[in-house]
């Protein structure tokens, strides 16, 4: 064999030999930062999901507020009642309130965002919705 040959086999060798175990310990350096990063991501569509469906109660109560001969306390009832059919556990601890100034009428819904951390409370989120209130007026005044 000439002189290339062998350094360029001894060298081949070398490296297998020398690289065993580097994915090991380059897994253990990396796959905390994945789970990390797929438990951020998870976490991050729970409390958007619970943001939408708090979103949802309040456009829902401000809707049944804003009728006609409605009171506040109406669109409150009507947002309690869409939380507690779409809710389950995804909107922990909610509240739904309502108030007007007469001419206007505001619902504001509000609870916790499950937590996929153990021991970690869950992100606060409060939405709300308003419009004019529904009312007879006479022409001219």
């Amino acid at each position: 064999m000439k002189p290339p040959e062998r350094l360029a086999q001894w060298w081949q060798g070398r490296r297998w030999r020398d690289d065993r175990g580097d994915t090991g310990i380059q897994m253990a350096i990396v796959f905390p930062f994945v789970l990390l990063a797929t438990i951020a991501v998870i976490q991050a569509s729970m409390w958007y999901y619970a943001r939408q469906i708090a979103l949802t109660a309040a456009r829902e109560g401000a809707s049944a507020a804003r009728a006609y001969q409605a009171s506040p306390a109406d669109g409150a009832a009507q947002a309690r009642s869409v939380l507690q059919r779409t809710a389950g556990d995804s909107l922990r601890g909610y509240s739904a309130a309502a108030s007007s100034d007469g001419q206007r009428v505001q619902v504001r819904v509000s609870g916790t965002a499950l937590s996929m951390i153990p021991g970690v409370p869950g992100l606060q989120i409060t939405q709300s919705a308003s419009g004019t209130q529904e009312r007879w007026t006479v022409p001219g005044e």
